[in-house]
């Protein structure tokens, strides 16, 4: 197998919104989108599939190193040979990326957020980053493409963690921050033990909110001259805010289950953005 057939497989098997903006690319950029995508799922995968914190902790100072390799034209691993190739022809920063594996290992060590402050910085790096890269990627020419990338990816990763309450509780997290969680008086263990009530609906009620805030105060930043060459951003923002107003209509019921989208209403939602322009 080679590196670009292990990480379009990588891509591919995840099942991802990502992956289908990524078909409408041209080949250069879509090879480049997706070696970058199959990095962020490999540290990703470290921390929810190594059940050893410490054992986590040295793959992933061993991803650090290897994209230092990366940058210094000696990669050893599938992902990180697909990616260096593309390194310099879109810009890419090794801080960026050393970023990325920087807040999967705060995942190690950080099971609760205090305010939604903390949480920001955590999204910051997993989610605001990989929007900042993906947008040079796609075909950046305007400076003010940076700050709605960043902004969407929050909007992103702020559905991630609405659709994900009940699977990440399993696991031992909650990213719903602990004051919100005393604003609306729920407690941690009504989460873990899957306890629905009214409380907790107008608690996911308000997350939602600010996740639709974050799109739309996203989507005003976007530069009109940036629109075409953002468009893979803006079928991940259709498909991942159709998402969220599933869960919505479906009264958050995100505790025992995992909302999900057909991968035929994905393919749909990103042809309507690339062939008619609407989200």
């Amino acid at each position: 197998m080679t590196p670009e057939q292990y990480v379009q497989q990588k891509a591919a098997a995840s099942g991802s919104s990502f992956y289908y903006a990524f078909l409408f690319l041209p080949r250069e950029r879509r090879a480049a989108i997706t070696a970058f995508y199959a990095f962020c799922r490999e540290v990703d995968d470290v921390v929810d599939e190594v059940t050893d914190p410490g054992v986590a902790d040295a793959k992933l100072s061993w991803w650090s190193g290897e994209i230092a390799k990366a940058f210094a034209g000696t990669p050893t691993h599938p992902v990180t040979q697909a990616l260096a190739p593309h390194i310099q022809p879109f810009g890419l920063r090794q801080e960026q990326l050393q970023a990325v594996i920087e807040g999967c290992r705060m995942d190690l060590t950080q099971t609760r957020y205090l305010d939604f402050a903390g949480l920001a910085r955590y999204c910051h790096l997993v989610a605001g980053v990989v929007g900042e890269v993906a947008a040079r990627i796609f075909g950046q020419t305007e400076a003010a493409t940076t700050q709605y990338a960043h902004k969407l990816g929050l909007a992103f990763q702020l559905t991630n963690i609405i659709r994900d309450v009940g699977e990440d509780a399993l696991r031992g997290r909650i990213y719903l921050p602990i004051s919100e969680l005393q604003q609306f008086d729920v407690k941690a263990h009504e989460i873990t033990q899957r306890q629905y009530s009214d409380r907790f609906t107008a608690l996911m009620r308000f997350q939602a909110q600010r996740a639709h805030q974050l799109y739309d105060e996203a989507l005003a930043l976007l530069p009109a001259a940036d629109r075409r060459a953002q468009k893979p951003g803006l079928m991940m923002a259709s498909i991942y805010r159709t998402l969220l107003r599933e869960i919505e209509a479906d009264g958050f019921q995100v505790l025992h289950q995992r909302t999900s989208l057909t991968p035929l209403r994905k393919l749909w939602l990103a042809w309507k953005v690339q062939a008619l322009g609407k989200l």
